[in-house]
């Protein structure tokens, strides 16, 4: 079974990531731009230059990482099933770093004096976190399902047994040895 909810959010992460990478290379807006997307009016002029390459490289590659992070979880539930030991495991790491960069975006903003950044930085938080908890609700229904499904096959098998054996004791043939058997 697909894991339909699973790979939608994690097509959205890297698409919201990747353009938050692009916005945040492009000369004109910068830094500045990608956190005007969020949600934050940069007003101030207080703080160092948004648009240094000192500042825009290594946002621009963490928030990159984040977004090849999510793709790889979106080709993941595409091709692996949810039943699987480690199928949650990309998913997981991609959500961590999005978590570290969206806390290292708060840490170095505030350092800044940027206002109006813990609101929008926590409401960025809080969707991925109710996005990580119904991805794990979707994989843990789909192993329920499969697990169900596991059981029913095994308890029709036997049932199927059980009556081929009684079928054997009432009709008087023997039942059918096998090798290494009684």
């Amino acid at each position: 079974m697909r894991q339909v909810l699973t790979s939608f959010l994690a097509l959205h992460w890297t698409i919201v990531f990747a353009l938050l990478a692009i916005i945040c290379i492009d000369g004109n807006r910068g830094v500045a731009g990608a956190l005007g997307v969020l949600g934050v009016t940069i007003e101030s002029a207080r703080f160092v230059d948004l648009e240094n390459v000192v500042v825009v490289a290594p946002l621009a590659t963490a928030l990159l990482v984040v977004a090849v992070l999510f793709f790889w979880a979106f080709v993941e539930a595409l091709i692996n099933n949810a039943s699987n030991p480690g199928a949650d495991s990309v998913a997981r790491v991609a959500f961590i770093s999005a978590s570290g960069v969206l806390s290292l975006i708060l840490v170095g903003g505030a350092a800044q004096g940027i206002n109006g950044l813990f609101l929008v930085v926590a409401v960025q938080l809080a969707a991925l976190l109710a996005s990580y908890v119904a991805m794990l609700a979707e994989r843990r229904a789909l192993a329920a399902s499969d697990e169900v499904e596991i059981h029913a096959t095994a308890h029709s098998m036997a049932r199927a047994a059980a009556h081929n054996s009684l079928l054997s004791l009432i009709s008087g043939r023997p039942e059918p040895t096998r090798k290494g058997g009684r």
